[in-house]
């Protein structure tokens, strides 16, 4: 059995967690809280990739943008609009600001302060029991491989000798672009598209598929309109040939023989777990590009000792790769190896956000998905922002609220597209897991003037044929109404 030359020191904790982004550490809080022994190995940055290049700073960057963007769109209220006046470096400050406000919470020193045995060192498995960091061996009775996602790279001819951004690098840039590419259109893409954009670069979408693929067609429609009326160039459909370094930036080949050229290009085409480092071979781990194989309890198939949660979990529990996830699965693994009680991790009720403007949030089946699962048996019922008084106060009228609903006015889904629609799928995400049916959030009454009026009006809506257009209901009332 090979052995690392510098691990000098065994330690035997309860358990030891791999990575220290949302998921690892929501793990080694809880577990530790709960008077468990806990190693945390981190080789990077504590707080993983949302804090530090992903969630975090991106919606800095757009709540910036977005400042910059209204002090244009002030007319319809009798304001007169301005140009904005951009300090990029300001700008970049801010978002490094936000990083930092909140970088404690996840820093070493408190995790040292609940009591975690903090490792900053990569790890690699010894053995199916054993794992070596920071000139240690550590034989945990559980391990948890929690080390996140990087940027996935396309295969295209001539991108890895050209110069090119991910999310992990375009924060760290201290002059806008003047003309940004981005190559994949998907929430990354869009959100960082329209946030540059608004900061004044001029932008370029190309996406080999639909944009916004994954979500609802009717309800991507809404936002790249908005993203098209405020300057975003968007090419659906188109595959990217070759990549070269050119004079004034970089060129990229289209099928077909069309170049288009920039100062900078974003790679945003996508996530691929980060287990290279971690010799899953030796600690008798399976995985594949998806991630570490596991069951629905998160238990790896091949190693019952592992455990894998958010963007490194593989199979149907961890095809959704969101930060909100991770820390899901932290509860389901403690669950589990902690408290020895049987444990699923769910997909049904797990929301997802685009934090474009408008935003577009989804939780459940899309209705084309679930027409294609049960048929005639699924209905939709709607409702437009443009009839929700809050939003036409705002003129914020683009978007609606769909409910996807089952058989027995069972919830499966919806699709929110609109302002704020990222807090109202939190309502729906509750209802499904809660396992409410669609009469549950008709009956509820939301405060007026609000944009959550827009949900109950939607499943009141589900409710209004049978209501309204039956005339067995016109009979019943009319007969009632003559008995006085």
């Amino acid at each position: 059995m090979a052995r690392d030359a510098a691990a000098q020191e065994t330690l035997t904790p309860d358990l030891c967690v791999v990575g220290a982004g949302s998921g690892g550490l929501s793990v080694a809080a809880g577990a530790v809280q709960m008077g468990a022994s806990v190693v945390l190995v981190e080789g990077g940055e504590m707080g993983g990739d949302c804090l530090n290049y992903g969630c975090v700073p991106s919606k800095a960057l757009i709540a910036a943008a977005k400042r910059a963007h209204a002090m244009g769109a002030g007319a319809a209220f009798g304001v007169a609009p301005v140009a904005p006046q951009i300090d990029f470096a300001a700008v970049m400050a801010h978002v490094q600001g936000v990083i930092d406000g909140i970088a404690p919470h996840d820093s070493q020193a408190r995790f040292e302060g609940l009591g975690v045995h903090v490792i900053r060192d990569w790890a690699r498995f010894l053995s199916p029991r054993e794992v070596a960091a920071g000139g240690c061996t550590i034989r945990a009775r559980r391990f948890v491989i929690a080390t996140g996602s990087s940027p996935a790279v396309p295969p295209i001819p001539g991108l890895a000798e050209t110069p090119f951004l991910t999310n992990e690098t375009v924060f760290a840039l201290d002059a806008p672009p003047r003309r940004l590419l981005i190559l994949g259109a998907g929430p990354i893409g869009v959100e960082l598209g329209q946030a540059f954009r608004r900061l004044g670069v001029e932008v370029e979408l190309i996406e080999a598929g639909r944009a916004l693929g994954r979500d609802d067609p009717e309800a991507t429609a809404v936002v790249l309109e908005a993203l098209r009326g405020e300057g975003v160039e968007i090419r659906q459909g188109v595959r990217v040939a070759a990549a070269a370094a050119a004079p004034e930036g970089v060129r990229l080949t289209l099928e077909g023989g069309e170049t288009v050229e920039g100062s900078h290009l974003l790679v945003a085409a996508g996530r691929r777990p980060s287990l290279d480092r971690l010799d899953l071979a030796a600690g008798g781990v399976d995985a594949d590009a998806d991630g570490v194989t596991v069951d629905a309890g998160l238990r790896s198939v091949s190693n019952r000792r592992v455990y894998a949660v958010g963007d490194a979990a593989g199979g149907p529990a961890g095809t959704l790769n969101f930060t909100h996830v991770a820390g899901y699965h932290a509860g389901v693994v403690i669950r589990s190896a902690l408290l020895r009680l049987p444990a699923k991790a769910r997909v049904d009720h797990i929301p997802r956000v685009t934090y474009a403007d408008p935003e577009l949030a989804q939780v459940g089946p899309t209705e084309a998905e679930a027409r294609a699962a049960l048929g005639a048996r699924v209905s939709v019922a709607r409702f437009p922002f443009a009839e929700n008084d809050r939003a036409r106060a705002e003129r914020a009228t683009a978007g609606f609220v769909k409910a996807i609903v089952g058989p027995k006015g069972r919830i499966l889904g919806a699709t929110v597209v609109g302002k704020g629609a990222g807090e109202q799928i939190g309502l729906w995400a509750l209802a499904i897991s809660s396992g409410l049916r669609i009469g549950a959030v008709a009956g509820m009454v939301a405060p007026y003037p609000t944009l959550s009026e827009a949900s109950k009006r939607a499943a009141g809506a589900h409710f209004a044929p049978k209501l309204f257009g039956s005339p067995w209901v016109k009979r019943a009332v009319r007969l009632l109404a003559k008995l006085g």
